[in-house]
């Protein structure tokens, strides 16, 4: 449930009551993104504490992704994933350290592309919850 104190933590004005697991994990990707196009906006704005803060929640969001990485099911891609996230997570420090946008934009780049993919899945991971529900 770790992942889901990070959701909480992140976007309390969405009740997450009603969210499935699918649902939750696109909200973790829309947060996280949010967070880092914030802190993009601070960092451009000379705002550093402010940046500072927003890139660390959006670290927070992708350690909570990793926390629902099912290896035992997910295999080999939730290995790369894995991988991928600690990735996101360095290029986010790295980032904050040197007030570099690219190394945001990069991140946010990584994100979008695997939000796509989750997104893409979406029908076939609510049919597949209803019928283990």
């Amino acid at each position: 449930m770790k992942g889901l104190k990070a959701y909480q933590q992140v976007n309390t004005q969405t009740s997450i009551t009603d969210a499935d697991p699918h649902k939750l994990i696109q909200l973790l990707y829309n947060g996280a993104l949010e967070r880092i196009n914030m802190a993009r906006a601070r960092m451009q704005a000379k705002d550093y504490a402010g940046k500072g803060k927003l890139i660390g929640k959006a670290i927070e969001i992708i350690g909570g992704l990793k926390s629902f990485l099912d290896f035992e099911k997910g295999g080999e891609l939730a290995a790369r994933l894995e991988g991928l996230y600690d990735y996101m997570e360095r290029t986010l420090l790295e980032a904050s350290a040197r007030n570099d946008v690219a190394k945001l934009d990069e991140v946010a780049d990584l994100l979008r592309s695997i939000k796509g993919g989750w997104d893409g899945i979406r029908e076939e991971a609510v049919a597949q919850s209803a019928q283990v529900g």
